[in-house]
């Protein structure tokens, strides 16, 4: 890939990192249950669903001392294995849901944005750094290199530094590739339990992403009551 080029698709990825360190409050995982969550598992899903979240669990427990990079390539195998991607009209009968992870396992079905949100919540299980991942829109090119057609679609982007070129994690291709090399992805905007960044803007949005995001704030909400509470902490 030629250098110019290359650097022009980085800058479109480094855009969401760029003033996210002057966030004070963040949301951090706490009151964490996971033997409910495996309890409502059995309940909700059955033999099957519990045993799927018993795997998950395992795995967080197993990759807790792997370096970053290689607990990315696990959770990223994880789900893209497990779950099979079906429309949320397919699933659920609505035009757009977002799911919990316990609801995604359970059925072991969900669309992009339900993949990505397994991952990021399952990553910050397994220790890595917040600041460091972002839940990110893009537009994704469909038909090859030369189509004109673009689709709306959801990853997890991962930043080892902030002026690092992101690790993209994706349920369509199990290679974790760099946000560079994507070249059929157009980032439009990103967020966590921190903040919210659009492209574009010339400083990022400090406010709770679930002020913008009706849908985040409701998943963040019904995951606490499957056992993945969150609550605010000062850094």
């Amino acid at each position: 890939m030629p250098p110019k080029l290359e650097t022009a698709r980085l800058k479109h990825w480094l855009a969401w990192i760029i003033g996210l360190s002057a966030v004070f409050c963040s949301l951090v995982l706490a009151r964490v249950d996971l033997d409910r969550m495996q309890m409502l598992a059995l309940q909700r899903y059955g033999q099957q669903g519990a045993e799927t979240v018993s795997q998950w669990r395992l795995m967080i427990e197993n990759i807790q001392d792997l370096d970053d990079e290689q607990k990315l390539d696990q959770v990223n195998r994880f789900f893209n294995s497990v779950m099979r991607w079906r429309s949320d009209d397919e699933i659920w009968g609505k035009a757009d849901y977002w799911a919990t992870p316990l609801e995604s396992m359970g059925r072991e079905l969900g669309d992009c944005e339900d993949f990505s949100i397994a991952k990021y919540i399952t990553l910050l299980l397994a220790g890595v750094d917040i600041n460091k991942l972002r839940i990110t829109y893009v537009k994704a090119q469909m038909g090859g290199p030369y189509s004109k057609i673009f689709d709306a679609h959801m990853v997890l982007a991962y930043y080892k530094q902030p002026n690092a070129d992101p690790q993209i994690l994706d349920n369509i291709i199990d290679e974790i590739r760099l946000g560079s090399q994507r070249e059929d992805l157009k980032p439009v905007f990103g967020f966590n339990s921190q903040g919210l960044w659009i492209q574009g803007a010339s400083t990022p949005s400090l406010q709770d992403p679930g002020a913008r995001l009706s849908r985040w704030r409701n998943v963040l909400r019904r995951m606490a009551a499957d056992g993945l509470g969150y609550m605010p902490t000062t850094e």
